[in-house]
């Protein structure tokens, strides 16, 4: 296990410096307050718990890439006038216009509630496959040492 202020591989010991508790080797705790020393055998115990994964699933709401279409379409069917429509269903008519020329996307809220008052699909679901990103074995990795500069 590494310092997590300068990466180096020293007996590390858990400090609190400003509210956060960190991993640090001897010469970096002196910038907080040393809490407890990190037994090595500790840190081989805690990786002998970890679990690999495969890809993960997930599932969001996305807009229609037609939205602005669908919309108009249904209501000019519907004959309705944008000043009616925006009326009907409590938005501006600028907020509607813009909507329908495809200059401003609405929120999923937004659009969820004109897809009930015009009965058409305008929200989608999107599933995303997140896959696990292994770390490298050689040292190329960044520590919170490399992004602040002591004085």
């Amino acid at each position: 296990m590494n310092c997590d202020m300068c990466g180096s591989e020293e007996q590390l010991y858990s400090t609190d410096v400003e509210g956060a508790r960190l991993s640090l080797c001897k010469k970096c705790a002196k910038y907080g307050k040393v809490i407890a020393l990190i037994k090595k055998e500790e840190v081989v115990e805690k990786n002998k718990n970890v679990e690999i994964k495969g890809p993960e699933k997930e599932t969001i709401l996305i807009i229609a890439n037609d939205y602005a279409d669908k919309i108009k379409q249904k209501r000019e069917k519907l004959g309705l006038k944008q000043e009616d429509f925006a009326k009907k269903v409590n938005e501006k008519i600028s907020t509607i216009h813009h909507i329908e020329t495809g200059n401003f996307e609405p929120s999923l809220k937004l659009a969820k509630k004109l897809e009930h008052f015009l009965n058409i699909k305008l929200v989608e679901e999107h599933e995303e496959i997140h896959k696990e990103i292994h770390k490298k074995e050689n040292k190329e990795h960044f520590t919170i040492g490399d992004f602040i500069k002591v004085k």
